[in-house]
């Protein structure tokens, strides 16, 4: 007989796995607005099941938990009760045995302390505080609030100019947010529950490679209210081309040579070529609002002089300033920022970097721009310095895993310490200062000095890419609030205490993505035509196609191909494949169509106007 035999999966295991997927999936296509008072009681019924019962606080404290927290949701609890919900949890997590116990009754205490209105809104009026206004997860989940499955289910239709047009209600810049949005709105696509989320952004820039004509905008009346909009980027132009149908006379001041803010001289071409760049802008220009460029405020013309000539002001300078390590050695010659880097190739004066060692300091998509656009420019050799784990920097992973593809060496766990330079006071070596992983705190981990000798790293430039300021002093001298660099404005863009003023974009969030500087504009738009005394609607004529139900069986997700490593990294052409027609069509097939089935009918269905 056999002391010992190898351990196979029955049947009965390999479905238990395959259902613990199922609920991952499930997990993370859950939609905004759920109930977390009730969301919370399912997870602890969840963790409570995997409870080996040895311990008491484990095996009679989460069943205690259990029915305290269905008090609150049946309507039989009192803040008594809510007390003894934070005690209880508490006391498990300060004494059970395992994980298992403490961080379920961690969970508990999280939600206890950080959505409490919602539990006393269930006891003293029985019913869930978030109200669900829009059930449909990646229009919740987009900033813009684009109609997504409608735009979806018309490149399924082959009707490529309607889709564009239905993006433009919301987003001024479909071309645009084709090729480099961050795409929030796939996080929660429930598509997740069947196998991937849908490649929302793929069918967008499909829908515009795809468009055969130029479009028209349809202008209500001229009202004679002058706007005055401050920056050329994203969000100002959102704001400008929205007014302008509002039938306002829009005047756009920009500092720079060119529009375009920081998709121009923040985004290098590979990955937004310029061309695509100007022919968006060029099309908002149509609904003719002026521009003036090389117009610098504070210096050209006053924030005054502004005030006094138009109705409203609509401030979106955008986040252009550098930040400095704060380092010894970072005067020397070749020390740059990213920020002066990316802003001389959008003037489209190239660096020469030819057989130049190159180091990048920083973790974020600025990050792996420069660091790219080095290899482009004829670098021998580009490290990134990056003081966290590679699996905890900001840049999306693609751009990560990119930047290892055109020959990008990254070095975590590496704090900036100091730049040598030679007597002419040129860049010779960067220094870098070992870490090693320490507590997590704002969900990553926090890294601390290891007790390992300083690495040198021979260079000869230094690019700093940690990210952008805000040139924001002269609007401080005029009065709109500051904090910490960043314009202060309420959700709906108006200053406080100034009328007539607005600001919104990353003057005043910091520096974001491009669609929510793009949200911004429109919000803006929204509320400055209000402020004028004016009601204007926004709206699209687009006929949305039938409703299809061969979309449940589970496919494989159409990812976006990119041109060879070894061709790209020798020029700045546009770096991303689109999809074929055969991988559009498919691809767009597998929308589940959120916004009719479902919660998507049930409260009112798609948004036709704003």
């Amino acid at each position: 007989m056999s002391r010992l035999s190898i351990v196979t999966k029955d049947r009965a295991e390999e479905t238990v796995e395959e259902l613990y997927k199922d609920l991952e999936r499930r997990i993370q296509a859950s939609q905004p607005g759920l109930c977390p008072v009730d969301l919370a009681a399912s997870f602890l019924n969840m963790c409570h099941a995997q409870s080996c019962g040895k311990c008491t606080p484990c095996r009679v404290g989460l069943g205690q938990l259990e029915s305290l927290i269905h008090q609150v949701l049946d309507g039989d609890a009192s803040e008594t009760t809510l007390k003894l919900i934070e005690t209880t949890a508490q006391s498990i997590y300060t004494t059970a045995d395992c994980a298992i116990g403490s961080e379920a009754a961690r969970m508990v205490l999280k939600g206890v302390r950080g959505f409490r209105d919602d539990y006393l809104e269930h006891i003293y009026h029985g019913r869930c505080l978030n109200v669900q206004n829009q059930p449909v997860p990646c229009v919740a989940q987009c900033p813009a609030h684009v109609d997504i499955p409608g735009y979806i289910s018309l490149v399924h239709d082959g009707r490529y100019n309607d889709a564009v047009q239905l993006i433009r209600k919301d987003n001024p810049f479909p071309s645009v947010c084709g090729l480099i949005c961050e795409h929030p709105c796939e996080v929660r696509c429930r598509r997740t529950m069947v196998d991937d989320p849908i490649n929302i952004r793929g069918l967008k820039r499909f829908a515009c490679d795809h468009e055969d004509h130029l479009p028209t905008f349809k202008k209500y009346d001229a009202t004679n209210k002058k706007v005055a909009i401050i920056g050329g980027g994203p969000s100002g132009l959102s704001a400008a081309f929205y007014l302008s149908i509002m039938g306002h006379d829009v005047t756009v001041f920009e500092q720079r040579h060119r529009l375009g803010g920081m998709l121009r001289y923040g985004i290098p071409a590979y990955r937004l070529p310029r061309e695509a760049l100007d022919h968006e802008i060029d099309v908002l220009k149509t609904t003719g609002f002026k521009t003036k460029t090389d117009i610098s405020i504070g210096k050209d013309i006053s924030l005054a002089e502004l005030d006094q000539n138009f109705d409203a002001l609509y401030v979106s300078i955008g986040a252009h300033n550098d930040r400095k390590i704060g380092i010894e050695g970072e005067d020397a010659n070749g020390v740059m920022s990213a920020v002066e880097m990316l802003r001389e190739i959008g003037d489209e004066h190239m660096p020469d970097f030819t057989n130049q060692r190159i180091c990048v300091i920083g973790g974020g998509n600025v990050a792996m721009d420069v660091a790219r656009s080095s290899i482009r420019l004829g670098a021998k050799s580009v490290q990134i310095i990056y003081r966290r784990r590679q699996i905890d920097m900001t840049a999306l992973p693609e751009e990560v895993e990119g930047a290892i593809a055109d020959g990008c060496e990254i070095m975590e766990l590496y704090a900036p310490g100091r730049i040598e330079k030679d007597a002419d006071n040129n860049v010779t070596a960067f220094i870098a200062v070992p870490q090693i992983v320490g507590a997590i705190k704002w969900g990553r981990p926090t890294p601390v000095k290891a007790h390992q000798e300083e690495v040198r790293i021979p260079c000869d430039k230094v690019i700093v890419a940690i990210g952008q300021g805000i040139d924001s002093q002269s609007f401080g001298d005029f009065g709109i609030p500051i904090e910490r660099g960043r314009l202060q404005a309420f959700d709906t863009s108006e200053v406080k205490n100034k009328a007539g003023i607005f600001a919104g974009g990353d003057c005043v969030t910091g520096p974001a993505t491009v669609i929510r500087a793009i949200a911004a504009g429109k919000v803006a738009a929204a509320n400055i035509d209000e402020y004028l005394g004016y009601e204007h609607e926004i709206n699209s004529s687009v006929d949305i196609p039938r409703i299809r139900f061969d979309d449940h069986q589970p496919c494989g997700r159409v990812n976006m191909k990119e041109r060879p490593a070894s061709e790209r990294i020798h020029d700045f052409k546009l770096m991303e494949c689109g999809m074929s027609e055969e991988e559009a069509l498919q691809e767009s097939s597998r929308c589940l169509h959120c916004d009719h089935f479902g919660y998507g009918i049930f409260k009112g269905g798609r948004e036709a106007k704003w």
